[in-house]
């Protein structure tokens, strides 16, 4: 009898479902990872991990907007995204009780992206960087020898825009990225709420825009900065860092360098945040957790070559990567940096319509 019940039993758990392998949906930005990080946090805790892409803050909101993503963390950018969903309330506030490395995170960074989300409820910094000019010295110096090499005014000056244009220059496609440094640029505020502020970033834009050879999401400028199609482009700075890693990989000589505007940079925050309505919020913090220890931060910064904000992963960065002023900006840098606020809708519908203009060229 004892046998024939054990028989039964067997035959009882045979006919039960397999318990389903717990899954992770990550939406994060394109190439942005080291993708060997995933294969590890799945090996360890045995969490499939679904990994989809985006290549602007427009795609990523339009995305959470409609509702029921089915995402359970994305990576949204500090100002304006991860703010307005914030104040929107469409994201979970994080348990740092299962979050334990999250001590590792540096106050003074977490300390900036607290302006928009207090205490840092709802978000960990994972990467961050500065807006700024990825160019071929060589190319720019050729087609523009007099022409300053650390101000915005290689681009913005028409002069220097029509000379460059022969080489080749892009715009990367954000107006949230791109005005606020335009308006720095001009010594004004880059929060500005005037009107008059706005169109005259408005006409520094448009007085380039014969000049401009495209207006492409971020990734397709790191593509045509590393294949040497143009010599000059706006976008983020690891975008052009990772160019430059490329173009020394292909053996072609060409030579691609960052600059920050002296002015003072854009810096921005990519933040680890999970949506209100995620379908495995456990799944997602415990992501959070693991790549919150300093050797993975190490990993991925090493791979993709924007900082984090883990002062323990530094030393463990490829030693090439970590010594790179482009990479981590001095102090001094950092101290001239400004971060972008969250516009009010009505300076949002009109930087909107500039952007438009700016892309039609009218």
């Amino acid at each position: 009898m004892p046998r024939l019940l054990t028989a039964l039993a067997l035959l009882l758990l045979a006919a039960l479902p397999a318990r389903a392998q717990p899954v992770l949906n990550i939406y994060n930005w394109s190439d942005y990872i080291d993708p060997y990080v995933v294969q590890r946090f799945t090996a360890e805790t045995g969490i499939r991990v679904r990994y989809d892409v985006f290549d602007s803050l427009e795609t990523l909101e339009g995305k959470l907007s409609a509702g029921r993503s089915g995402y359970d963390l994305i990576v949204p950018t500090s100002e304006p995204t991860f703010a307005r969903l914030v104040r929107a309330g469409a994201l979970r506030p994080l348990d740092r009780a299962r979050i334990p490395n999250w001590r590792n995170l540096d106050p003074a960074l977490m300390a900036r992206a607290a302006s928009v989300d207090p205490d840092n409820r709802h978000g960990a910094i994972y990467l961050w960087g500065t807006v700024g000019m990825g160019i071929r010295p060589d190319r720019v110096r050729a087609a523009a020898p007099d022409a300053p090499m650390d101000t915005l005014a290689l681009l913005l000056d028409p002069r220097n825009a029509q000379r460059l244009s022969r080489c080749g220059i892009q715009v990367m496609d954000s107006a949230t990225d791109v005005i606020p440094s335009v308006l720095r640029h001009l010594g004004l505020d880059p929060n500005t709420q005037s009107q008059d502020d706005l169109r005259a970033a408005e006409r520094a834009l448009l007085a380039i825009r014969p000049h401009v050879r495209a207006i492409l999401p971020s990734g397709s400028v790191l593509d045509a900065l590393a294949t040497g199609d143009v010599c000059l482009a706006l976008t983020y700075s690891g975008d052009v860092i990772q160019a430059s890693a490329r173009a020394r990989e292909a053996g072609r000589g060409v030579e691609i360098a960052y600059v920050a505007p002296a002015a003072g940079a854009q810096l921005w925050f990519d933040m680890l945040a999970i949506p209100a309505d995620a379908p495995n919020p456990e799944a997602a913090q415990a992501f959070i957790d693991f790549v919150l220890r300093p050797e993975v931060m190490a990993a991925i910064t090493s791979h993709v070559r924007y900082p984090n904000a883990v002062p323990a992963s530094r030393p463990m960065v490829a030693e090439a990567v970590r010594n790179d002023p482009s990479v981590y900006p001095t102090d001094a840098a950092l101290a001239g940096s400004f971060v972008a606020g969250t516009p009010s809708q009505q300076v949002e519908r009109l930087r909107t319509r500039i952007w438009s203009r700016f892309k039609a060229g009218r």
